[in-house]
């Protein structure tokens, strides 16, 4: 081989290497997405990015969780590629989203719990169904009244004044246990209704579960309404709440599952669970939603969310009972994955 030949060898291969590498980078370019919204399934979606991030060292998913209307909000003005909620967006949210379209996607799923301080008491309380709407409307205000003993025999309930915390921010944490209550108390309905921000007769408000939770700690006599996930976090005490069915259930991942099966997701994938029939279930589950495009122009994040989101909705389930969440029964599953593989 002469010695031009030899350089032109090396030529051609350096040619080549460089290609092959280039290509290579391009392949690997990361790229992050922006989301932010539901304090309510926040936990669990940082573990899940955070796990997606090892097996994709390429995609990292920035996450602030500022409560449902903020994300709804964000995402509205194009500022964030995903948000989340807790209350599905409406159709008048869905038509102020001018660019990209809109899919709503049930992610996750959880249990909405009363929490509370109450010293000396070490047993589960119960709450009768007509009790729990009248603590929030500020009907019953102390630990010890009739109703609520009656409800405990054998506890011995303080001569305490009931505190309510409440969620001082838009939240479709609020959203869901407001229409919960709507629904089984016509007072309530009528004197506040459901939403996701609404004006409480009494009590403090806390921005966020954790805001909420950490009232309830720092005062004796505090009642307040949290994610299942942040109770246990938190080790709160949790009450016992009677169901449409006339039972005492206390929240755990069978009876919020229990509830969660009596639920048929529509088209639209909208789907909410004011008040669960069934002797087994929980009284206040809820879905909790990604809003994503059904079109992005961001280069990579079309392909990437249907990525992140069938990874979180296939193994990404198996994360979810240790940290307070309930697993999608399949059939809502296979749902949400058809409307994933519509996003381009």
């Amino acid at each position: 081989m002469t010695s031009l030949s030899r350089r032109l060898n090396r030529i051609v291969l350096s040619a080549l290497a460089v290609a092959v590498l280039g290509a290579t980078v391009a392949q690997a370019d990361p790229i992050t997405l922006n989301a932010s919204g539901a304090t309510f399934p926040a936990p669990l979606y940082g573990r899940w990015f955070q796990e997606y991030n090892k097996l994709h060292p390429d995609v990292r998913v920035n996450y602030q969780g500022v409560g449902s209307g903020s994300g709804i909000k964000s995402f509205t003005a194009g500022l964030t590629d995903f948000g989340a909620s807790d209350a599905a967006m409406s159709d008048t949210e869905i038509a102020a989203v001018k660019d990209g379209g809109v899919v709503l996607l049930p992610m996750t799923a959880g249990s909405i719990v009363l929490c509370y301080n109450v010293p000396g008491v070490t047993d589960s309380i119960k709450l009768p169904r007509d009790v729990y709407p009248a603590i929030f409307l500020g009907q019953i205000t102390k630990w010890n009244d009739p109703k609520i003993t009656a409800a405990n025999p054998g506890v011995t309930l303080p001569d305490l004044p009931i505190t309510v915390a409440y969620r001082a921010d838009g939240s479709g944490t609020t959203y869901n246990f407001t229409n919960h209550l709507a629904a089984i108390s016509p007072d309530f309905k009528t004197k506040v209704g459901g939403g996701k921000l609404v004006k409480w007769p009494a009590g403090v408000g806390g921005k966020g579960n954790e805001g909420v939770t950490a009232l309830i700690k720092q005062t004796a006599g505090t009642i307040g309404y949290v994610e299942y996930g942040y109770a246990m976090k938190t080790h709160l005490p949790m009450a016992t709440l009677q169901n449409q069915a006339g039972k005492f259930v206390a929240p755990t991942a069978d009876s919020g599952s229990t509830a969660l099966a009596q639920v048929t997701l529509p088209d639209n994938l909208r789907a909410f669970i004011t008040d669960p029939a069934g002797d087994g279930s929980y009284p206040i589950v809820t879905f909790t939603w990604w809003l994503c495009h059904t079109t992005y122009t961001k280069p990579g994040a079309a392909d990437t969310i249907k990525a992140l989101a069938n990874w979180a909705l296939t193994d990404g389930q198996k994360l979810a009972p240790d940290l307070g969440y309930l697993p999608l029964p399949a059939p809502v599953v296979a749902k949400v994955q058809g409307a994933v593989n519509t996003i381009k």
